[in-house]
């Protein structure tokens, strides 16, 4: 495969969806600069799912998980990781490609250790506010390690960190606000609270908000996506209040008719909310449940005036009300913040990064 004049780019991420969309955001940039893609995942990761509607090759290797803490497979898992190194170095033997553009996330680390013995060169993407386990195994041969966070930059080398954002799939900035009231079946004139939990949901923010919809609907329609098998099957038909497990297409309409949302604080998602100038209450996974990422990030944008925060252990439906009221009220501050805010156009950053590093 060496013998070809275009510019060649491997892409690696997986585990979570939260480590493939911003690859997935970035194939039709890099398409336009003429890159071929490739993309190296775990046999039967949700990055295979992903990746499938974007008609580009890709090959599955062998993963194991890196944790730390005590649990058998710690004991198996790093032969499969020794496989997976393997795997990774003859396929970037047989791709060849000029660059490979790291997402993070367990299945990376044997990509960029093969780049890293091959002379490849290879950038890391890091999206919360501090590095990831499989981030920080990655970061020794990286050439740039983007971030989206001020903070991070203190907690990478100096030489490497560059502050870009996360890159946003172009679509999500492309919805129809008309298109949006229709699928949702609000007539009236009411501003619009969106509420969304990822892509599992949230059952503490599902549950409180339910309880709250009678002090919330004389003043706003409602769109809840609410995850897979978390509908509340006695409030379909309650006016103003429309429920999803999950949206794919629909998503940018969603987003396009939303005044205010409310949001859990995975980076992805708040990057989202940054670049499409969405107010927002943030409610954080607590330490009790996650590393506390979710919380940094949280933190983060509420210094920088683009969120509100609700602690989750706090969470009830008073404080819920009351919060969106506040958000509402002053949204305007909040879009202000935004607008001023230098991270727009991630995507065009981080390609030209990409092209700058290239071997």
């Amino acid at each position: 495969m060496s013998d070809r004049p275009t510019k060649r780019i491997v892409l690696t991420g997986g585990g979570s969806a939260g480590h493939v969309t911003p690859n997935i955001a970035l194939i039709p940039a890099l398409k336009k600069e003429g890159f071929e893609i490739f993309y190296i995942g775990s046999y039967n990761g949700i990055e295979k799912k992903l990746i499938e509607d974007y008609s580009i090759p890709y090959f599955g290797i062998s993963t194991g998980k890196l944790r730390r803490y005590f649990d058998p497979k710690n004991f198996s898992d790093p032969f499969r990781v020794l496989k997976g190194f393997s795997e990774a170095t003859k396929l970037l033997r047989k791709i060849s490609p000029d660059i490979v553009f790291s997402k993070g996330g367990y299945v990376s680390v044997p990509v960029v250790r093969a780049a890293s013995l091959l002379k490849i060169p290879y950038i890391v993407h890091e999206s919360d506010m501090t590095p990831g386990l499989a981030n920080k195994l990655s970061m020794a041969g990286a050439k740039k390690i983007c971030c989206n966070f001020p903070e991070t930059m203190s907690l990478l080398p100096a030489d490497k960190a560059v502050l870009t954002g996360t890159p946003i799939r172009e679509e999500l900035g492309m919805g129809s606000k008309e298109a949006g009231k229709e699928l949702c079946g609000f007539t009236d004139d009411k501003p619009i609270l969106m509420v969304i939990g990822g892509s599992l949901g949230a059952q503490s923010v599902n549950e409180t908000v339910r309880y709250a919809l009678p002090r919330l609907l004389p003043h706003f329609n409602i769109v809840h996506i609410c995850g897979k098998e978390k509908m509340d099957n006695l409030k379909l038909t309650v006016p103003g209040y429309k429920q999803f497990e999950y949206v794919k297409d629909e998503l940018k309409d969603i987003f396009a008719m939303a005044d205010i949302v409310v949001s859990r604080a995975g980076a992805n998602s708040i990057c989202e909310l940054l670049a499409l100038r969405k107010p927002n209450i943030l409610i954080p996974l607590s330490t009790k449940s996650s590393r506390g990422d979710q919380m940094y990030n949280a933190k983060s944008f509420e210094q920088q005036g683009f969120s509100l925060v609700i602690d989750n252990e706090e969470l009830d439906e008073d404080i819920l009300v009351e919060t969106i009221d506040d958000l509402y009220r002053n949204r305007e501050k909040f879009l202000e913040n935004m607008e001023k805010s230098p991270l727009h156009s991630a995507t065009d950053t981080i390609v030209q990064i990409i092209i700058k590093e290239m071997k």
